[in-house]
């Protein structure tokens, strides 16, 4: 992910509206704008949201191709705790680590997204990962090396939520396609804690139901979202009617050959790939310290 001497010729033309956002041309005057719009929106919030991203033919698209893709989801329901682990019997109830909720959640695995899809067509592509990589802040990402992980569609039916969390990569890309009657509102703390440090009491104050540090947002089909999940505590409500919300995340890392955890993926898609039944075999480190 290079930059080049010129525009390239982009299969992104007509999925993304190259007019507002032009991403195939970053080192252009209107490139190096939307960059720097991006940045201001990271630096105020931790989150850069990009409405009607995608112009409304490839949306009815997108639409269509998520719906054909939404029964393969595997549905999940556990009580989960922010840091997506145990908890803690040594710290009182009250503490964050101890502090579970519902999460029922579908989520459409990456082996069952073609490679003729627009999603794939779309994460794939040199374009695309050079403008996630520059709003980052980073020389270049990498897709994930997961095969169930790297490209995913969350399928959201009623009653359906993700409870207060955290995500395991540092940021995550993701793109609405479809939105629910009612409920599915994406609400988040903005940095509330670090590589440095937890800061326990204030998550607990954000559990507790203090909303002053919070934010929400109405995303919208065809808002591209970029948002640092590691570092943001942050939910989707539940879900209200019987419209499905569909999502889809786009992963990706900041060096190269990123598989997840194999418990993880056994929770989330109801089975293990084969890189993971080796990784739980030999085991596998995180680069940081955090409770999750």
């Amino acid at each position: 992910m290079q930059a080049t001497d010129a525009p390239t010729t982009s299969s992104l033309d007509g999925l993304i509206d190259l007019e507002h956002y032009p991403i195939h041309d970053l080192d252009g005057e209107s490139g190096r704008a939307l960059i720097q719009r991006c940045h201001a929106q990271l630096a105020d919030d931790g989150c850069v949201v990009l409405k009607n991203f995608v112009p409304a033919d490839a949306l009815a698209r997108l639409e269509r191709e998520t719906e054909r893709l939404s029964p393969d989801a595997h549905y999940n329901q556990t009580e989960t705790n922010p840091y997506n682990n145990a908890g803690d019997p040594e710290r009182p109830a009250s503490h964050p680590l101890n502090r579970f909720d519902d999460r029922t959640n579908g989520f459409v695995a990456g082996d069952r997204i073609g490679e003729d899809t627009i999603i794939r067509q779309v994460y794939q592509h040199p374009d695309f990962q050079r403008f996630i990589a520059t709003v980052v802040g980073m020389e270049e990402i990498h897709q994930y090396a997961d095969p169930l992980a790297d490209l995913v569609v969350n399928v959201l039916r009623e009653g359906c939520q993700h409870p207060w969390h955290y995500d395991t990569n540092e940021f995550i890309v993701t793109m609405m396609t479809r939105q629910s009657h009612g409920g599915g509102r994406f609400e988040y703390a903005p940095g509330i804690r670090s590589p440095e440090g937890e800061s326990f009491e204030e998550v607990e104050k954000v559990l507790d139901g203090d909303r002053s540090r919070l934010k929400a947002l109405d995303l919208q089909p065809g808002d591209l979202q970029v948002f640092f999940g590691r570092y943001s505590l942050h939910r989707v409500t539940p879900v209200e009617g019987q419209k499905e919300r569909h999502t889809v995340i786009f992963a990706y890392a900041k060096e190269p050959g990123f598989i997840g955890r194999p418990e993880r993926a056994q929770r989330i898609f109801g089975r293990m790939a084969p890189i993971h039944e080796t990784l739980l075999k030999e085991g596998m480190n995180r680069t940081d310290s955090l409770a999750d």
